[in-house]
């Protein structure tokens, strides 16, 4: 059962105590956002969500409601430093049951401390007028409304039932913010220009109405993904103007939800009928299967996805067979297969009108001669023709075209 909620002095006390772990752990930096972590109810932005319970069979999601927590308890949940799901399969919340449940996370309110240095990193000033990308829970957007004021802020949403409940908490809180319900892809053109854009969640490439809608020496931040799963990379560009911008990566492994515009397409049930029945050519290869593990190196994976842009990456063992990595290319029905041998070798077994690993290898290959450098040295630019990650040079062999379709 549970108890009555906690006063006011509790979650006062527990955003204070929020506040001060975010500041010892360097996320955050100034006294400006201090005030609104201080300030800004989470509680109220995420009345239920769902905490993970990992078995050997799969991940559970367990619902966290008033109703079936208890309110000290969900309240100090609420005030730790951690990603809270708040949306399953796009439609299920936590108020939708009382036992816990499989499903795939579509909405979430972010771990605050990612949250915070993303805001001290967008570098805003006092009359800074923001566009938001991805109201979700509207915890980020109150702590905007807190930090400018909500008249300079528009948040867009693109799922009506996430925005309407980020609306009501807002409301709540006591913010009146412009919420749009729409494709954040598109940003909001009647607001524009944008001193500030800001964006919660991950894209392939910068879209461009991010670019247009944002004044000459306005600053974009958002996290980039690719579909082989490497943890997002956090850039920061500055926009020159005439659909213009450069910046660079920030460093890091952030975790976002891709934009759904920009969410890889879902593999087909037979897709792993046809890998094995396709006719494979097999080689050695001096990149092996530990550049696709993001706990030996993420770097070298989000490297292998540059090369690669449009595959995915499927785990899977036949029977009682070793875990094998297998990079998919559906849309060109490729495929490359790698393995390690016994000893420091490994191989690799391709399929398709396109040999996948040997673009890998030359990327993997080009950034070991370069020294291995980590994701935030190497930069972005992004023009009406195209948008290119790079680093040393721009037109060098450290230097990949990102897609710019979806």
């Amino acid at each position: 059962m549970t108890t009555d909620e906690p006063g006011d002095a509790s979650a006062t006390a527990l955003r204070l105590g929020l506040a001060e772990t975010l500041a010892a752990s360097g996320d955050l930096r100034t006294a400006r956002w201090r005030s609104a972590v201080e300030t800004v109810p989470r509680e109220t932005f995420i009345p239920g969500f769902f905490e993970r319970l990992d078995d050997l069979r799969e991940t559970m999601w367990r619902p966290i409601t008033p109703e079936l927590v208890g309110a000290q308890e969900r309240l100090t949940l609420t005030y730790t430093d951690e990603t809270w799901v708040t949306q399953l399969n796009h439609s299920v919340t936590a108020f939708d049951t009382d036992v816990p449940i499989p499903g795939v996370p579509t909405s979430s309110s972010t771990l605050p401390g990612l949250v915070v240095r993303m805001l001290e990193d967008l570098q805003v000033n006092d009359n800074s007028r923001v566009l938001e990308i991805g109201t979700g829970t509207g915890y980020s957007t109150g702590l905007m409304s807190a930090r400018l004021g909500p008249e300079l802020i528009t948040s867009v949403e693109v799922d009506p039932a996430v925005a309407s409940r980020a609306g009501q908490s807002l409301h709540e809180a006591g913010y009146a913010p412009r919420l749009i319900i729409g494709d954040g892809i598109l940003g909001h053109p009647p607001g524009a220009p944008y001193d500030r854009v800001i964006a919660t969640c991950a894209v392939r490439h910068i879209p461009s109405a991010w670019v247009a809608q944002t004044r000459p020496g306005g600053l974009i931040l958002t996290t980039m993904l690719g579909w082989l799963g490497a943890s997002s990379g956090l850039v920061r560009l500055e926009v020159t103007g005439d659909g213009t911008a450069e910046g660079r990566f920030l460093g890091g492994t952030d975790s976002f939800m891709p934009a759904r515009p920009h969410a890889a397409p879902p593999l087909t049930d037979n897709i792993c009928d046809w890998i094995e029945a396709v006719e494979t050519a097999e080689r050695t290869t001096v990149a092996g299967p530990e550049i696709l593990d993001p706990w030996d190196g993420w770097t070298s994976l989000f490297i292998a996805q540059l090369a690669v842009p449009d595959a995915q990456l499927l785990s899977y063992a036949l029977d009682d067979g070793p875990l094998l990595d297998h990079i998919i290319d559906a849309g060109q029905r490729a495929v490359a297969i790698v393995d390690r041998l016994p000893g420091r070798s490994a191989a690799v077994r391709q399929a398709g009108p396109v040999n996948l690993w040997d673009k890998v290898e030359v990327a993997i290959e080009e950034w070991w001669s370069a020294g291995s450098p980590s994701l935030d040295q190497f930069r972005v630019s992004v023009s009406p023709e195209s948008q290119t990650v790079w680093f040393g040079d721009p037109t060098g062999a450290l230097s990949w075209n990102l897609p710019t379709t979806t």
